[in-house]
Order: C-alpha cells, then structure tokens, then sequence
C-alpha cells in the first residue's frame, strides 16, 4: 500500500493527499514532521514533506509525487495526455508555486504563527504577490477549472496555495488579491466545498494543535 509522510497542516501534504483521494487510491498516512535527524533524512534527503512510499523507495518533492501517481495509478486523470495541454497545467503550477506560494510563505510567521517577519520582507513579498497574481489572472483560463474545463494538478496548487496567500494578503496587507478574478474567486470557493477538501481541511484543524506544539519545541 502507498504510505503518504508529512502532516495535515503542510499545504504540500495536503496537495499529494487530495489527489490520492481523487484517484480512490488506497493509501496509509504516517505522521512525519521531518527535519534533519539522520532517520528524517534517510527518508526525506532534504528533510522536507511530503515523502510517498511505494514498492521501490521513496517518493519525494510534490509535483514529482503528483507527477509519479499520474504515470503508475489508475483513476481521474489529474494531467492531461496531450503534450501542450500538459505542458499548460504544469506551468500553472509552477507559475502558483514559484510566484504566489513562495512570497506568501516568506510572510507565514506573521500572518499565522504569531511572530515578526522584516518590513523589508513584507514589503518584498507584496510586490511579488501582486506580479503573481497578475500572471495568474493572464494564464488561468478558470473555464470553470484553473487550466480548462476538467480538474487538474494546477486546481490542487491553486487550491492549497492561493488560499494561503489571499490571507497572508488580507491579515498583513489588507489587500483582496482574487478582487479582480471573481471566476478564480468562485473557483476557490466551489473547490473549498467539495468533500475532498472538506475532510481535508477537518484534518488539517484537528491536526493544528500538535503541530503548534512542535513548532514551540524548536523556537
């Protein structure tokens, strides 16, 4: 059986769990915060989450995870098998990850977590959220689904990383970033209410307090 390492609070987790839940596939979770401890790092090389088990080893580093179920699982494709329209797909996640995700993430600790993130930081990582939001609003055809008219790889980015940002923009700069994209906006919203990510996030809060608990370990 596939084993999935990490915890309900990681976004990335969660993006590897909601399209193992899509395909139907069988899978056990193993509760895995990860860090640079020898046995961590025998499973995940850089410490990070989330990790799959399969037959062979291990399976690290999400969309080669997404990726992997995509090439060896059966179910709902998540990937188109046309080359451009897959090409299309991965770029919108890449394009959420690298430009929306990663200046959302800068701000985490603030907007989450109670602590002081650098005004310089902040103000960095606005100016990036604005750009990425932008050249998601030109590329995102959001018709009804972010790449076209079937769920895929790039609703599961958009779903668990631009919903983190849109409140990093709200708790730290009160800015609305979905103001101008009310199909993305409604998109988010239908997305938030499906079953999936309805259990999804009942994880993700009843696994909250362990690991906020974690996080004052190490501070």
């Amino acid at each position: 059986m596939l084993k999935l390492y990490g915890f309900s609070v990681s976004n990335y987790y969660n993006m590897v769990k909601h399209a193992l839940l899509e395909k139907g596939l069988a899978f056990e979770e193993v509760a895995f915060y990860a860090g640079q401890s020898p046995e961590a790092l025998a499973i995940s090389p850089r410490g990070k989450v989330p990790v799959l088990e399969v037959e062979q080893g291990f399976v690290n580093e999400t969309s080669v995870i997404l990726q992997y179920l995509e090439d060896t699982q059966a179910g709902p494709a998540l990937l188109p098998k046309a080359p451009f329209e897959r090409a299309q797909v991965l770029a919108l996640a890449k394009e959420i990850e690298l430009y929306i995700e990663l200046p959302a993430r800068a701000c985490f600790a603030e907007a989450f977590f109670g602590m002081s993130v650098p005004d310089a930081i902040k103000e960095k990582a606005k100016g990036e959220l604005l750009l990425g939001i932008a050249s998601l609003g030109r590329h995102g055809k959001f018709a009804p689904y972010v790449a076209g008219d079937s769920l895929s790889i790039a609703d599961l980015y958009f779903l668990y990383s631009v919903s983190l940002a849109c409140a990093v923009g709200k708790k730290l700069f009160e800015l609305d970033l979905l103001a101008e994209l009310p199909a993305a906006r409604a998109l988010l919203e239908r997305l938030q209410e499906t079953p999936i990510a309805q259990r999804i996030n009942a994880d993700k809060e009843a696994g909250m307090p362990a690991f906020l608990a974690m996080i004052a370990s190490r501070k």
